[in-house]
């Protein structure tokens, strides 16, 4: 048959051509990714060294900035407004230090989503690779930086009385689980970003609520008493609060199982599987869209 008779999609189909940038099947997909494993961890650490290479400082701005943090929380919410009570005192500033540096894990790794796509759209319109490299790398330079900041962590539980122990382990668990929740919240927040990068100036507003809401200040179980038993169990198994229970109960001595709410780690892995893998899906059905209109 010749050519000239063939429509254009059989013409294509002969000849093996695709249409450009078209979405793969999902497996196929993460084959793709996989193959550019090597990209996305050197994007992410390129990304963490040129954050702060403005800065006399430099690096040390990772840690800095999460500890003067939980100084002022400490300062407004410990000392004027006894947000401590029912944490003993040689526990609060761990207790602390912990919630700030978990959160804002999670806070950082959302706001890099949004801008993931948006803001490196020459990236995404000059090259062909897939698009989630781009949140992925983003929560990957989060998690760079935290492990960063649990080096003055463990100075700060060590100081407060807590010496090294078989807990601490737990920390690789918490942080590995953390890091699939963020990943697909990153991934979610890219989608939507893209195509709304106002989205951008609304979300501090919305991760400051659910900050409060978390318990990285105070004691959810503690400040909520006498109020709706239901609402302290919703705030509890918030993934935010999961993840920051988990982490002062592997890190600090005086903060024991009684703090966790029950069924933490089932938690814990339910909120890591159903948003990482729905926010993969999610950001993958949209591939063909990246960096349009």
């Amino acid at each position: 048959m010749s050519d000239t008779t063939l429509s254009p999609a059989d013409l294509a189909a002969k000849h093996g051509l695709a249409v450009s940038g078209a979405r793969p099947g999902l497996l196929d997909y993460c084959r793709q990714l996989w193959g550019r494993r090597h990209f996305i961890l050197s994007f992410s650490q390129a990304k963490l060294t040129a954050q702060y290479s403005q800065a006399k400082l430099g690096q040390i701005w990772q840690v800095a900035t999460p500890l003067l943090n939980a100084l002022v929380y400490y300062f407004i919410f410990g000392v004027l407004m006894n947000a401590k009570r029912g944490i003993p005192s040689d526990v609060y500033i761990p207790f602390l230090v912990t919630g700030v540096f978990v959160f804002t894990f999670t806070q950082n790794s959302v706001m890099a989503g949004v801008k993931a796509i948006s803001g490196n759209l020459g990236l995404v319109r000059a090259l062909h690779f897939p698009r989630a490299s781009l949140p992925i790398s983003f929560a990957l330079q989060q998690l760079q930086q935290l492990l960063f900041s649990l080096i003055v962590l463990v100075l700060v539980v060590v100081a407060s009385g807590t010496m090294p122990m078989a807990s601490w382990l737990l920390m690789v668990p918490v942080l590995a689980l953390q890091f699939v929740f963020n990943t697909g919240l990153a991934m979610i927040m890219a989608r939507l970003g893209s195509k709304t990068p106002d989205l951008a100036q609304l979300m501090p507003f919305i991760l400051r609520t659910w900050m409060y809401a978390s318990g990285v200040m105070f004691s959810i179980k503690v400040v909520l008493q006498g109020k709706p038993h239901w609402l302290a169990q919703v705030l509890q198994v918030n993934p935010a609060a999961v993840y920051m229970d988990l982490a002062r109960y592997s890190m600090i001595d005086g903060y024991g199982a009684s703090n966790l709410p029950p069924h933490v780690w089932a938690a814990a892995v339910g909120w890591a599987l159903v948003v990482g893998v729905a926010g993969f899906v999610y950001f993958w059905k949209a591939e063909e869209q990246y960096g349009r209109g």
